[in-house]
């Protein structure tokens, strides 16, 4: 016999998902088969699978430990679990992504930051090697594979929902900075159509709807620095689309520095050489918390950074740029407030 007791981690879930789990190898129809003949219980009672699991619940399967290990498979990540950690409670934690890494495994033998989320979470105590067979802690937002910056991660089942909730609300403010091709001197909130080519894993932009596959995107950018032949921008992303920043900008003319897929090959030759650049330089570096009731009040109005990647922040040193603006450049200076339905953002 094995006796669980829900943990405020895997509290919320229905028991049949919880079983489902732990018992990953078994068909469904075995776990119903044993609810209904009481070989599974729940707080000792006969159990549907539909009930909502609260902390404290006791789950016991009447199964010899044969029939567990034949029907239960454990599988660790395999990564070092060496995060940037922002910012991290009981419920949620916020990491730096580096360029060069997924956010979420695309083949099975991939190492992404979910796997390296649930590895730190396991040296520093977080987690358990039993608790990961019935939830595991995820990612819950996507950046590309070469753009670094803020990621979050719901640690229980409460903040991976809620988080996951705000993004699809896109109540959570994200803002980027990005250096692109030529001088910008407005800030300005640009529209069009994104349209995606599966085959390429490229999207294209269009100033009409081009059939029912084209999705409405909508980019708002201020300017905050330059040096003529490029400009710093800080955007704020009001859709969310696949490559959106990276091909909304290059559609009207301003190319991120770096950006093979949507970029200017000449600038990025020459900036290739000159600072060994591989990659586009996006950086999701700040996330804003609306006012929130629930399990995540607590970041009510908070605002996170995450601090720019060494060689992001050495380019713009050496080109004498700056978040903060230049009044000599005649750029965004201390006017960086970007606003979503006419209401000021951090």
């Amino acid at each position: 016999m094995k006796q669980f007791t829900v943990t405020q981690a895997e509290a919320g879930q229905r028991l049949d998902k919880f079983l489902g789990k732990y018992l990953n190898k078994a068909p469904k129809s075995f776990l119903y088969k044993m609810m209904r003949k009481k070989n599974i219980t729940l707080n000792g009672k006969k159990a549907a699978g539909s009930e909502k699991l609260v902390s404290g619940d006791e789950i016991r399967l009447f199964f010899s430990d044969e029939t567990i290990e034949k029907f239960s498979e454990l599988q660790l990540p395999e990564a070092q679990g060496k995060l940037s950690v922002i910012y991290e409670d009981e419920h949620i934690l916020l990491v730096n992504k580096p360029e060069g890494i997924l956010s979420q495994k695309a083949e099975p033998e991939d190492i992404s930051m979910v796997e390296e989320a649930q590895a730190y979470l396991l040296h520093t105590g977080a987690v358990t090697e039993e608790s990961l067979r019935t939830f595991r802690p995820s990612v819950v937002n996507r950046l590309d594979r070469n753009t670094s910056g803020i990621l979050a991660v719901g640690k229980d089942l409460a903040g991976a929902q809620e988080l996951s909730r705000l993004f699809k609300e896109r109540s959570l403010h994200k803002y980027y900075y990005c250096l692109v091709k030529g001088r910008v001197e407005e800030k300005a909130r640009i529209k069009g159509y994104l349209v995606k080519n599966e085959a390429t894993n490229r999207v294209t932009v269009e100033k009409e709807p081009m059939g029912r596959e084209a999705l409405p995107i909508e980019t708002e950018y201020i300017p905050l620095d330059s040096d003529g032949e490029v400009t710093l921008l800080k955007v704020l992303l009001v859709t969310g689309r696949t490559h959106q920043i990276r091909a909304h900008l290059s559609s009207v003319g301003h190319p991120i520095l770096g950006d093979h897929k949507y970029g200017d090959p000449v600038l990025n030759a020459r900036v290739k050489e000159e600072y060994h650049l591989t990659h586009q330089l996006l950086h999701a570096a700040i996330l804003t918390f609306p006012k929130l009731e629930g399990t995540l009040a607590y970041l009510s109005g908070r605002t996170f950074h995450a601090p720019l990647p060494k060689k992001f922040a050495r380019i713009l040193t050496q080109r004498k740029l700056s978040v903060e603006g230049n009044a000599e450049h005649g750029t965004a200076g201390k006017e960086e407030t970007i606003c979503r339905h006419g209401i000021p953002e951090a």
